[in-house]
């Protein structure tokens, strides 16, 4: 099923995409809300960092702007869901408190939370969620890690993750991380998942959003791996590996307050297609995606399935 991004939207543009999708099927779908974090308490670090990007900033001709923390309006978006609750709600970059949970199961919507860890696996189960959303290391974008920083045993590989989560708990997982490939969905399935969810396999499908110059990124031979990086968000991300992200390994994990002062700076790049200060998201497996139609796309990778 799809599911509709609800970061970095206001909660009355969110409702409109819920209304959208109800106008056209009556499949289920889901909607993804990410858990704010404390503001990062050193700000004179988001300073220096900030003042480092000032070549960078002279290069795409535009002025930063302001380090500013902010909720994403999750209040508001959680008021939204429960006045029009989806099938299925998902979290990441934390859990929801047990109040919230409990509100949109009785709203009758499914409750995910994004994990990382078998610990944080165990965490979600405590608090009442109705099944887990796995991201292996090997996923693109933002990490989904409950926290901001750099503790170690958070970077298990997607099928290693699967068996440490089944281990100690028995919620449904669903796998995310480098699925690119029928035989990679089937193998998930094999070792305890419910379902696989896939990010990188649909960048280059002709319905995806993604700037031209990101899809066209995923197949250039100049961009020869990815990377897990703070420098645009101030929260760890794996995307290609560009200049920006060569430059800047010492961002400090102040995220939104980096993600909000750099907005600029990435929309202007994006403007002029300029790769090399784009945040070109991916997963490892981002050599295998494909132009097919998404449909298509789904059908191949389900090809394969075990029953």
């Amino acid at each position: 099923m799809g599911v509709l991004a609800a970061g970095y939207k206001t909660a009355s543009a969110v409702a409109a995409e819920i209304a959208a999708v109800r106008a056209v099927t009556s499949d289920p779908f889901g909607v993804n809300v990410f858990v704010p974090a404390a503001p990062f308490a050193d700000t004179g670090a988001i300073a220096r960092y900030l003042d480092s990007l000032a070549p960078d900033t002279e290069v795409v001709g535009v002025t930063l702007g302001e380090p500013t923390w902010d909720d994403d309006g999750y209040g508001a978006k959680i008021a939204a869901l429960l006045a029009d609750p989806p099938p299925m709600v998902t979290f990441t970059f934390g859990c929801p408190s047990e109040e919230v949970i409990a509100a949109l199961q009785d709203a009758g919507s499914v409750v995910a939370v994004t994990v990382t860890c078998p610990e944080e696996a165990l965490a979600a189960a405590a608090a009442g969620v109705d099944a887990l959303c796995a991201q292996g290391f090997e996923a693109g974008a933002h990490r989904g890690t409950f926290s901001n920083d750099d503790t170690p045993g958070r970077d298990y590989g997607l099928l290693a993750l699967v068996g440490e989560i089944a281990r100690v708990t028995d919620l449904p997982q669903v796998a995310a991380g480098g699925i690119m490939h029928p035989d990679q969905l089937s193998a998930v399935l094999v070792a305890g998942a419910v379902a696989a969810q896939c990010g990188t396999a649909f960048l280059r499908c002709p319905e995806s959003g993604a700037h031209p110059v990101h899809k066209a990124a995923l197949i250039d031979p100049r961009f020869k791996a990815t990377a897990l990086t703070r420098a645009f968000s101030g929260r760890t991300a794996r995307g290609l590996v560009n200049r920006f992200v060569l430059d800047h390994a010492d961002a400090p994990a102040a995220y939104p307050e980096i993600n909000n002062a750099t907005r600029p700076l990435r929309t202007a790049a994006a403007a002029s297609d300029d790769a090399e200060h784009m945040s070109l998201w991916a997963g490892q497996g981002y050599r295998s995606a494909t132009d097919r139609p998404a449909g298509e796309l789904i059908e191949w990778l389900c090809s394969t399935a075990p029953e």
